[in-house]
């Protein structure tokens, strides 16, 4: 993405941001699999509308953001990833001091809630190893990366849900217990959610709502879910309310930019609930 096409916006907002501790890498030196596209004819043709987005995405996109090929598709934009980190730090339970991120894909959210300064610490998660490797480098461009743990592989297995010898973290998923929430960011099954008016949430790839509903509850009582924006309502009240442990609260936030919901989070759990004027 060429300088010169930074909006002013975001070049008034760096002039206020320390410079990035790392200088910004060559084509060469990213690993397998990873980019930072600088002009548009670099980019990949199905790519280019997001990339043209990219300073909404990371507004320190020229410090060197690396990113997938696939991870444009899927990472919240960095308005959106903030407003959520704002929500979450002034609803949730003092009692809570920890966060997951269980698809950390290439750092948005992650990165959002180290810098909100809630948590004691913010825990991410991530099966594929470049994107991994994008998110551990993105979090460094942001100065967040001394606040984060990292773990590569399935956050199912890692957090205990699925148990696997030598994969599952037994101390993290004791702590998660007590102190911790789960955010979760996971695949919606490819664009195709788009064209649906009201999306099947069971429909999702390679996870359904009630498998993550049922998974991530199984660890904690407290669990964002960043959804599609057209997805049924009707779904989550009979799936949260149909469950044993029902009796939580359950509230649901559209998050926009521009006049537009980009997608939704489900609040399930004990949270304060958000006025009409913080969201």
């Amino acid at each position: 993405m060429a300088r010169k096409r930074k909006s002013q916006i975001f070049e008034r907002e760096e002039e206020q941001q320390p410079p990035p501790k790392k200088a910004r890498p060559t084509e060469t030196s990213l690993p397998e699999g990873v980019h930072h596209y600088e002009a548009l004819e670099e980019v990949p043709w199905d790519l280019q509308k997001y990339w043209q987005q990219g300073y909404s995405i990371f507004s320190k996109y020229d410090d060197g953001i690396w990113m997938t090929d696939d991870a444009w598709y899927g990472v919240t934009h960095e308005s959106v990833a903030n407003k959520i980190a704002q929500h979450v730090a002034e609803t949730v339970s003092n009692s809570k001091s920890i966060i997951i991120d269980a698809f950390c894909g290439v750092g948005g959210n992650t990165i959002a809630f180290a810098l909100s300064g809630k948590w004691k610490r913010v825990y991410a998660i991530e099966k594929d190893a470049a994107t991994l490797a994008c998110a551990k480098h993105n979090a460094e461009i942001y100065g967040v990366s001394d606040r984060i743990t990292w773990f590569h592989g399935d956050c199912f297995e890692i957090l205990g849900v699925v148990q696997k010898e030598k994969v599952t973290v037994d101390a993290l998923k004791a702590i998660v217990g007590q102190f911790g929430v789960i955010f979760a960011s996971p695949p919606w099954g490819g664009p195709g959610y788009r064209d649906a008016e009201v999306f099947n949430l069971e429909s999702m790839e390679p996870y359904s709502f009630s498998h993550l509903y049922k998974s991530f509850k199984a660890v904690t009582s407290d669990i964002i879910l960043y959804l599609p924006r057209t997805s049924d309502l009707r779904q989550i009240a009979k799936i949260v309310e149909g469950s044993k442990d029902a009796g939580s609260k359950t509230e649901v936030v559209h998050y926009c930019t521009n006049g537009t919901s980009r997608a939704l989070c489900v609040y399930i759990g004990n949270w304060s609930r958000l006025t009409l004027s913080d969201v």
